[in-house]
């Protein structure tokens, strides 16, 4: 019977990288300003939601499979370090940011887990674990196509041009990353981003299931979730609002 807790040694693991970050260099990586103030209150929360996902996460997954983080940040540290400790997992975190992936990687200098700044799509190899969480819809990179998503659009100043522009590249990053998901797979996703998976599997024809318990994050604040893909025990349940 699967614990319901992680183990002590996993909880002082996570502590302790988030202990050794260097929140000075991460402030202009999250802040334009006032980023001191940003982890002063954000750390603690960040840490003790993530550690929640983290505990949800690894009764999902199996020991000794792959994980494939797509934009993988300090959010997703704990969920990271609990597969490769508790279920001796092979986790490819990926994320563009250079200058966090070296604060990252300093942190984790003792463990096996070893950012990239690089695409996600250059990973080798098939995954049954997607993780790719607040990339689809960053409001930073996509800010035509965020407000849509959060249904915060404003129709004076919407631009339907540059909508259609973003909504191919996000359909394009999906199309690069989720091929490399084993069937069957788990996909943990935001609520927000649900919609861009289930378009995939619809193009695709390939089943999923939407599960329905949601869990809070620290720093974007959209919901995290979790999609099973593909098997006979899932179904083509289309949350409302797929039409993408």
């Amino acid at each position: 019977m699967p614990r319901k807790s992680i183990l002590n040694s996993t909880r002082r693991a996570i502590t302790s990288v988030f202990d050794h970050l260097d929140y000075k260099r991460l402030e202009s990586v999250y802040c334009y300003e006032g980023g001191d103030e940003f982890w002063r209150k954000k750390r603690e929360p960040c840490r003790r939601l993530g550690t929640k996902v983290a505990e949800v996460l690894v009764r999902k997954l199996s020991h000794s499979g792959r994980s494939l983080y797509v934009g993988a940040g300090v959010t997703e540290l704990p969920a990271l370090l609990a597969e490769v400790i508790e279920l001796q997992r092979q986790v490819a975190p990926y994320n563009l940011r250079r200058s966090e992936v070296t604060v990252l990687n300093r942190a984790c200098r003792s463990l096996p887990v070893k950012f990239r700044a690089q695409d996600a799509s250059l990973a080798s190899g098939l995954f049954d674990h997607l993780w790719i969480v607040s990339v689809l819809n960053d409001p930073e990179r996509f800010p035509h196509l965020a407000p849509l998503s959060y249904g915060n659009a404003d129709p004076v100043t919407f631009d339907p041009h540059q909508f259609e522009q973003q909504r191919r590249v996000v359909r394009s990053i999906v199309d690069r990353v989720m091929p490399k998901l084993s069937l069957p797979g788990l996909v943990t996703t935001s609520t927000e981003e649900v919609i861009w998976i289930a378009d995939w599997c619809h193009r695709k024809n390939i089943p999923y299931r939407v599960e329905r318990e949601q869990f809070p994050t620290a720093l974007v604040g959209d919901p995290v979730c979790f999609i099973k893909i593909g098997g006979l025990e899932t179904n083509n349940r289309k949350p409302k609002g797929t039409k993408v």
